[in-house]
């Protein structure tokens, strides 16, 4: 297939699609027979679907799409206050008619003349950061948390071409759960890079990210695990994550089965390392789609631990909603397998706005100029975009 010549047709069709990172390129999803907006009348509803436990499948019998952060919230029975909303859908999915398969090296050139809105305003500066920051660590001198991250939001009013924005992002920063959604109303451009949940069967895994260090000249991925390896606060934020994230698996999971299968590797990206680690378990006969979403959703790494009450700290604390961001995208195929990564690194536009929104973690020997300018690091890639 023409990749060029078919992406741009997609892109002058007033159609809704989403494209997909896979291992050998990018699954395409478009023709969409059903599209479900969640709420929390229904949330439960559809996580009970009984199509969800088909056992013969055909490529498109699955629902692709996200659930929001506030909508993952109310699911386990966490409560987030009235929030600065802009009514963007709680989560949306999708089920296609049509799979198309894409090379890795997506050709699309935008024939649309927007103009570029090179400026952002952000809706904590730093000395607002720094008084959360000092708050948030008697917190944790308390003990009512251990790690908490700090959101922050990048917007400005723009129109753009999510397809070249994400084109372009693919050659730049290439992530392992890249997605972009196209619908009449909105569009979402993401490098994620964290996967919450692959589930095949009765196996399950998750590989939580706590460790960011910005690239430099002189350093390689090497010197970047020995910083990371030498470095308390970073050591000591990706051991609780660790442990939060087998606990969760330990919910749904046979007794001893949960293992750490890589323990605290880096993965490179354009303007970062980050430190890694993957764990894996068997799920408990009949654990059932709802269950699995509530023990692992929303992922602790972009939230902090223990879960609960640092949730309840953040949803007290921040006045604007998160929407999409540290909700998660994936699909649920029809025999209950599914695949849900965590969305950061994204551009959710919606009503002539872009919001990027990003988070570092506060533990007790942070600092806050350095978790600060690590928010920036972390948007940077996305910003690029628009310059």
């Amino acid at each position: 297939m023409n990749t060029k010549n078919y992406l741009s047709k997609l892109s002058k069709i007033n159609r809704p699609y989403i494209i997909y990172k896979s291992q050998k390129g990018f699954n395409l999803y478009t023709n969409f027979s059903e599209k479900v907006i969640l709420t929390k009348k229904n949330i439960v509803n559809f996580l009970n679907k009984k199509n969800l436990k088909k056992k013969k499948l055909k490529k498109t019998d699955l629902y692709i799409g996200f659930f929001g952060y506030e909508i993952l919230n109310n699911l386990i029975g966490v409560k987030v206050p009235k929030q600065k909303s802009n009514n963007f859908p709680k989560g949306i999915f999708y089920k296609p008619d049509t799979l198309i398969k894409l090379s890795e090296n997506l050709k699309y050139r935008s024939e649309y003349q927007l103009k570029k809105n090179k400026k952002f305003d952000i809706n904590i500066n730093k000395a607002t950061y720094t008084k959360i920051f000092n708050n948030f660590k008697k917190k944790i001198k308390k003990g009512e948390t251990y790690q908490i991250k700090i959101c922050t939001k990048y917007k400005n009013q723009s129109k753009i071409d999510p397809l070249d924005y994400f084109c372009r992002l693919s050659k730049t920063n290439l992530a392992p759960e890249a997605f972009m959604i196209k619908d009449k109303n909105f569009s979402v451009i993401s490098c994620s890079p964290e996967n919450l949940i692959i589930k095949k069967g009765s196996s399950i895994s998750t590989k939580p990210i706590a460790g960011t260090l910005r690239k430099k000249k002189n350093i390689d991925k090497s010197k970047a695990l020995k910083f990371f390896r030498k470095n308390v606060k970073e050591t000591k934020e990706h051991n609780m994550i660790v442990d939060m994230e087998r606990s969760d698996l330990s919910k749904i999971c046979k007794p001893g089965t949960v293992k750490l299968v890589k323990e605290k590797t880096v993965e490179e990206y354009k303007d970062l390392y980050h430190y890694v680690s993957l764990i894996s378990g068997k799920l408990r006969k009949n654990i059932k789609n709802i269950e699995i979403i509530k023990a692992m959703m929303p992922g602790g790494s972009v939230i902090g631990c223990p879960k609960i009450s640092t949730l309840n700290l953040l949803n007290n604390q921040e006045k604007e909603n998160r929407n999409i961001y540290t909700g998660s995208f994936g699909y649920i195929k029809f025999n209950g397998d599914m695949k849900f990564n965590i969305i950061i690194r994204s551009i959710l536009n919606f009503k002539g706005v872009s919001e990027i929104s990003v988070a570092s973690g506060v533990v007790i020997d942070s600092n806050p100029n350095h978790e600060f300018n690590e928010n920036f690091i972390k948007a940077k890639s996305l910003i690029d975009l628009f310059k």
